[in-house]
């Protein structure tokens, strides 16, 4: 989505070896604990992480294609960067995060409602998590994707973080669309706060193999709290922001939960004291968590799909919700003005006005599609 991606500096140990601040297993009674937290331990150091780099590669890749697809030579003098030819960048004033055309995004698969409700193109709640507004647009999202994805892919594996990253993708357009249905909507924003969610609801399931418990909490609130606090700033899509994470949240207790070993701080063992329990297994309330977040799951997306195709405004139902996203002040507004020009095609000739700021243009263009008008009229009134 169009907002800035977070970036994680929470470094959470699950087992260390030497001093008092690690965590370390208890000594196993019987031979078969034993090995059964070794055949794990052993499977976690086999994962190497290729997904998220995989899933890097895919956006900046695609990056490249929407920027070969606008070719903003052809449609405007003012672009910027004009040495890189069809690469070249919209002009500043249509698009600050050196991108392409907002046309051009909507033509590759960008977030738009009406053509979700109306042309029935659901695609596009997918297709959006890998486009990107812009070369400062996805060198945030991927460097935050580089640093918290690879972490949990090495931990968890391929399977669970990818179907997690996907999915709290498709939560945070969903609500995105719900939310905000006069702009397109684009960026993997939705998805990172999903990795952010399931780090979280991680910490909470698995909450008895942490050392330093309370810290690392503190400190992970405190991470998704000023990026959803940042989200309130004009131009940002926090519902996507919130609809990730939320999604994330409670993919993370159905995904990454894992057995208990009977962790213990070294520490807090009174002296001479035998600890010969360490059987793996799961607790009551991890099963618990599952099960309530997979019924919240289940219930959430079929909800929010059937409004969204019903081209439901979520808006009319929650006259407050638009603060989630944008919170005016004395110095910026939450209202954004809408492009809109008149047309007039005459044979070979498009006379356009843009009716925001009265200006007038001619362009000598043969049945211009309505994509190009989109565009034209963009750059008119910008």
């Amino acid at each position: 989505m169009g907002g800035e991606a977070p970036n994680s500096d929470v470094s959470i140990k699950i087992s260390g070896r030497g001093g008092d601040n690690g965590v370390h297993p208890l000594r196993f009674s019987d031979e078969k604990s034993a090995m059964a937290y070794s055949r794990d331990a052993e499977e976690r150091r086999r994962w190497v992480s290729w997904l998220v780099p995989l899933f890097v590669a895919v956006n900046v890749a695609v990056f490249v294609v929407v920027m070969f697809v606008n070719d903003c030579p052809k449609h405007s003098d003012r672009c910027i960067a004009t040495f890189l030819g069809r690469f070249s960048f919209q002009p500043f004033k249509e698009n600050p995060l050196l991108g392409p055309s907002s046309s051009t995004l909507e033509n590759m698969g960008a977030l738009e409602v009406r053509n979700i409700v109306y042309k029935h193109q659901g695609w596009r709640l997918f297709t959006c998590i890998w486009l990107h507004a812009g070369v400062f647009h996805l060198l945030a999202n991927m460097l935050s994707l580089l640093f918290i994805g690879i972490r949990l892919e090495q931990e968890f594996g391929f399977l669970k973080i990818g179907l997690l990253y996907v999915l709290a993708g498709l939560g945070g357009s969903m609500l995105s669309a719900l939310f905000i249905q006069s702009n397109i909507s684009v960026g993997a924003s939705g998805a990172l706060f999903g990795l952010l969610g399931a780090m979280l609801s991680e910490l909470i399931t698995n909450w008895t193999i942490y050392a330093n418990k309370v810290a690392a909490l503190l400190s992970l609130v405190l991470i998704v709290a000023i990026n959803l606090g940042v989200g309130i700033l004009p131009h940002m899509d926090n519902f996507a922001h919130i609809g990730g994470f939320i999604s994330g949240f409670l993919l993370g207790f159905v995904f990454l939960i894992r057995p208990q070993f009977g962790w213990v701080n070294r520490k807090n063992v009174p002296p001479g004291s035998d600890m010969t329990s360490a059987k793996p297994k799961h607790k009551i309330y991890q099963y618990v968590l599952w099960l309530v977040s997979l019924v919240l799951l289940i219930v959430g997306f079929t909800v929010g799909l059937i409004m969204l195709f019903r081209g439901v405004n979520a808006n009319d139902h929650c006259s407050w919700c638009h603060y989630l996203s944008c919170v005016p002040t004395s110095r910026w507004s939450c209202n954004e003005r809408g492009v809109y020009c008149l047309s007039t095609q005459t044979e070979n000739q498009l006379n356009l006005t843009c009716q925001s700021n009265g200006r007038s243009g001619v362009y000598f263009i043969p049945n211009a599609s309505d994509s190009r008008i989109k565009q034209l009229c963009s750059e008119l009134c910008s």
